[in-house]
């Protein structure tokens, strides 16, 4: 039961995470849509995990935080925020790059997994 508690606590904070960051056409009013393209990776004998594109629309919460996929993981994830703002305050409209989880639990190594991502801006025109 205490499983499901902590599972319903995260759901309602990651809620409140979402609300907090706003909408994309609140805090980016000048951007159409941003399209993340990401592959995760974890540690093993099959490093891919997923493939995975995230679209973000106006109408989106503003929230680029991705959840680790590794089962265990606790307090990790991908956090594309800093990698978005940036690239929108320089109007760029292509970047890649990679993250490593930095997710604690027992038994996982400090590089559990990671994440290439390619993130894709298009803006409004004006």
């Amino acid at each position: 039961m205490a499983h499901k508690q902590n599972y319903v606590d995260k759901m309602e904070l990651t809620k409140q995470q979402r609300i907090a960051a706003g909408l994309v056409s609140e805090r980016f009013p000048e951007v159409s849509d941003i399209v993340v393209h990401m592959t995760y990776y974890q540690k093993g004998v099959n490093p891919v995990m997923m493939v995975r594109i995230v679209n973000f629309l106006p109408s989106r919460h503003a929230y680029f935080h991705m959840d680790c996929m590794v089962k265990g993981c606790a307090d990790g994830g991908f956090d594309l925020t800093s990698v978005i703002t940036k690239m929108i305050k320089s109007h760029k409209k292509t970047g890649k790059g990679k993250l490593v989880c930095n997710g604690k639990s027992e038994g996982l190594a400090s590089d559990h997994a990671s994440i290439d991502y390619e993130v894709m801006i298009k803006y409004n025109k004006r």
